[in-house]
């Protein structure tokens, strides 16, 4: 089974003047579902099926990507469209490599890193020690942390309306959660920074800062993915858009040439 891997030295380094980031070459990735029925779930048949080292009956695949192949370049902002189940989040797993593909590679320059509205903080733990937490999850020193903490609190907006820093993460609402963990992703220089809905959360003044911020960010030399139902908020930030429909590549070009197409096919 292949895997994402980092680029050799036998990858292609430039293209031109543009460096590549991302190389998704004929990806494919395959979910396996065990279906329900009577018994299947019980501690008893799944000992069963270990002791005979039978399959279990009722499996079923789904191919959620299939054949996509695309290459990013630093410096690039890509929005990732498609209807819900297109595999969007999936590719981006792909990428980020927490998904092995059935078939086909994913080669990296650099550290993917994936935000998703779900990213994990501990919610028994306060937002301030959350921020320190997922600062070094993402690779930067304590020193580092310590001097962008006051700015994540201020980008997040979690204290405008009182001290909710110092709270437990489980009081937040999921607005609130959402955008301090953009904020925390967001304060870090990234390499392949892939972020999923989170622009869709919080108010338009938010918005505005955190497209303003994915603009910065590619503009620092790194690569930005997009998800985003929200077509304005594509517009306002990518210069590019990859098309996923029933997990295959239906379209990659410009933003408004691509969401044109996709509007019509939408009807929206």
């Amino acid at each position: 089974m292949a895997v994402a891997e980092p680029m050799s030295a036998a990858e292609p380094r430039t293209t031109g003047d543009r460096v590549p980031t991302v190389i998704a070459d004929d990806v494919h990735v395959v979910y396996r579902v065990y279906g329900g029925g009577k018994g299947r779930g019980s501690a008893v048949a799944a000992l069963r099926r270990i002791v005979r080292r039978s399959a279990p009956a009722g499996m079923r695949e789904v191919h959620a990507v299939k054949g996509v192949t695309f290459t990013a370049y630093r410096g690039e902002a890509i929005g990732l469209i498609g209807t819900n189940g297109s595999g969007k989040s999936t590719l981006l797993k792909t990428i980020a490599g927490l998904l092995p593909p059935e078939r086909g590679r994913v080669y990296t320059d650099g550290q993917p890193s994936l935000l998703g509205v779900n990213a994990a903080l501990m919610n028994d733990l306060t937002g301030e020690r959350n921020v320190v937490l997922g600062g070094l999850a993402m690779g930067m020193s304590r020193d580092q942390v310590r001097e962008r903490y006051q700015g994540i609190v201020d980008f997040s907006g979690i204290n405008d309306k009182g001290d909710f820093i110092s709270l437990p993460m489980r009081t937040y609402s999921s607005g609130m959660a959402a955008r301090l963990r953009f904020s925390i992703a967001a304060a870090k220089d990234h390499d392949v920074l892939m972020i999923d809905e989170a622009l869709a959360t919080g108010d338009k003044k938010f918005q505005k800062r955190s497209e303003a911020r994915v603009r910065e960010l590619r503009e620092q030399a790194g690569t930005v993915f997009l998800v985003s139902h929200n077509n304005k908020s594509i517009r306002n930030t990518c210069e590019r858009v990859l098309w996923l429909e029933n997990g295959k590549l239906r379209m990659d070009g410009p933003t408004e040439e691509v969401l044109k197409e996709y509007e019509k096919f939408t009807g929206k």
